[in-house]
């Protein structure tokens, strides 16, 4: 039976926790594979000083359900896991946790892949960095949207 996690939270998480906590019980199980985002030091040229990310409670985690059920209506998968943090953030924090259970390892991989890829760009969450020059709001990057892309050529 296909089951689904979605948290978004302030607090940090404990990876192996996290995944020791996705399989367990779970003997069909044959592949885990999961993403660990964290914040960099630097961006586009700019050390990072810290980062706040906000979103919309509610429709955030309805549309990371979405891209979910997108991964399960392409791939055989069994389970799966996001974890994101919102608030202010410091380098080398964790960001973003996207784990995936399947029989067979390609199809956690691709499934994961495009979660994280989509939730790079179609999740609404507002990122603004803060630079030893000031603040900005960080947009989706082209490569962000040029992986994205790839999931919808035919």
């Amino acid at each position: 039976m296909f089951t689904s996690t979605i948290r978004i939270q302030e607090a940090d998480f404990d990876l192996t926790a996290e995944i020791a906590s996705l399989r367990q019980g779970d003997s069909q199980v044959g592949a885990v594979v999961s993403f660990l985002g964290i914040v960099r030091d630097m961006n586009e040229g700019s050390q990072v000083k810290g980062m706040t990310l906000e979103h919309y409670p509610g429709m955030t985690e309805k549309a990371l359900q979405e891209i979910v059920d997108q991964a399960k209506g392409r791939w055989d998968i069994f389970k799966t896991l996001i974890i994101h943090r919102v608030g202010r953030l410091l380098p080398e924090d964790q960001i973003v946790l996207v784990a995936v259970t399947s029989a067979h390892r390609g199809e956690a991989f691709f499934a994961c892949e495009f979660i994280m890829d989509y939730l790079k760009t179609a999740a609404p969450f507002w990122k603004k960095e803060e630079s030893l020059n000031g603040s900005r709001w960080v947009d989706a990057r082209v490569a962000d949207e040029a992986a994205m892309a790839r999931w919808t050529k035919s």
